[in-house]
């Protein structure tokens, strides 16, 4: 078999589906894959399975998902554990089902489903799939849709139409019999090709989902998802603003350099270079109200910054409800997992009483902050109608570079009942609504982006 004909046939899917599984298959291992199953072929499975772990699966958590994709895979469409029609009540000429009936004796189905042809039937399936485009399957509400149109490419209605043709009583329900066996077989193998091709598709659109859905409203079993998100939003950040970054002063003639560059056409400034100005990686100071209501998004906020210490010259943590405390060494010194649950047990789930929290901080920590520092709070500046203190937001933006608010919820919410954001505001370079990690890495990348 060539490599051409082999990435034509079910190696091409079986890259698919092991994409959606996981594995991370390069197009040089794809053709690695593809000139390997030249030489073992199809036909020994074992050594099928084995060639293509060898090729394909690089870990041992992708060894597993390889063995259970690869598994799923080639088990699909396989009628051999039981037989789709009972067999005949009389023996029949060889190639003439008992009682047939119409041109050939029928439909072709319906040949084979009386001479119970598993392999034949096994390859009527497999190419109804590929003329429906069965592997583009994305969601659990196509699989009836696509199980219709498989039957109806196999003949379905040239066997119902045969069916209720024949006067044979016993051939009639050995055809009806098989009918809905095959029905049954088709569907179940419709829904191993959504297990299959749709794995990785519902993921990444799960992981979507989750990524703008507001985090008070994230089930708990998604918990260890979100952990996952949010490491890889932060190394991808990291990745992106962690080295040292220059940015062009645009109108700032850096004549020594320009003279350089033009020296072949005798210094004439025809290619101008402009001064650079560096980039320093920012500081932050975060402070966290981890009160009832603001709890789980604190603590996302808490996990997405400190898988950020690539990119970050200095991180230093408070949480407060109503008083405040310093968090940095809980985080530093145990795992983000159990650091997080002695924080919240420690000071959160009490009712806040913001300026309180400045008050402490400005009392303990206020020397931290200089020019360099961005000051980040995370909170929904509803201090339960205790004395705002929002002198104490001045003097902090003063001495930092600038104030960040996240606020979880919508500004139309700013300002009524006990909110004392519009007292807050004016002393902030930046006021953000952020109740989802889509809001987060957007506020967090702009601030990296920009030097904090």
């Amino acid at each position: 078999m060539s490599g051409a004909a082999v990435m034509d046939g079910p190696l091409l899917d079986f890259f698919r589906a092991a994409r959606g599984a996981g594995l991370r298959i390069s197009p040089a291992e794809s053709i690695d894959a593809v000139r390997a199953v030249e030489v073992v072929g199809f036909e020994e499975r074992e050594a099928l399975r084995d060639t293509l772990s060898l090729v394909l699966a690089k870990t041992p958590a992708e060894k597993r998902a390889f063995a259970e994709c690869f598994e799923r895979f080639f088990r699909r469409g396989s009628f051999a554990d039981d037989e789709l029609t009972p067999p005949p009540a009389a023996a029949t000429p060889e190639g003439s089902p008992a009682g047939g009936e119409g041109e050939g004796g029928g439909s072709a189905l319906g040949r084979m489903l009386l001479a119970n042809d598993q392999a034949a039937l096994a390859a009527e399936v497999e190419a109804a799939a590929a003329a429906v485009g069965l592997v583009n399957i994305a969601i659990f509400t196509q699989v009836n849709l696509f199980t219709r149109r498989m039957l109806d490419r196999m003949g379905l209605a040239a066997l119902e139409r045969e069916i209720a043709a024949t006067q044979d009583a016993d051939r009639a329900n050995r055809l009806r019999t098989g009918r809905d066996r095959l029905r049954e077989r088709v569907r179940d193998f419709v829904q191993q090709n959504l297990l299959l091709f749709a794995e990785g598709k519902n993921q990444e659109f799960r992981e979507r989902l989750l990524t703008q859905t507001r985090l008070s409203a994230i089930d708990r079993r998604d918990h260890e998802r979100m952990r996952v998100l949010v490491r890889a939003m932060a190394k991808r950040l990291a990745t992106q603003y962690g080295r040292p970054r220059k940015r062009d002063r645009r109108g700032v003639l850096d004549v020594r350099r320009t003279l350089r560059r033009n020296m072949g056409w005798e210094a004439i400034p025809f290619l101008p270079v402009w001064k650079q100005e560096r980039i320093d990686k920012p500081k932050l100071v975060v402070l966290c109200d981890v009160s009832g209501s603001v709890a789980p998004l604190a603590q996302f906020l808490l996990l997405f910054l400190y898988s950020l210490n690539e990119a970050l010259a200095g991180l230093r943590a408070f949480a407060f409800s109503n008083s405040l405390i310093e968090v940095s060494e809980i985080l530093e010194r145990l795992p983000i997992e159990k650091a997080i649950p002695e924080v919240l047990q420690r000071i959160g789930f009490g009712s806040s009483n913001y300026g309180q929290a400045l008050a402490d901080f400005e009392a303990g920590w206020l020397g931290i902050l200089d020019s360099q520092t961005t000051v980040i709070i995370l909170g929904d500046g509803r201090g339960n109608r205790n004395p705002a203190r929002s002198e104490i937001l001045r003097r902090m933006a003063e001495r930092a570079k600038q104030v960040v608010w996240l606020n979880p919820e919508p500004r139309t919410l700013w300002g009524t009942g006990d909110s004392d954001m519009p007292r807050y505001a004016p002393h902030c370079r930046v006021t953000a609504v952020c109740n989802s990690l889509q809001h987060l890495e957007r506020v967090i990348s702009g601030l990296l982006r920009d030097g904090a």
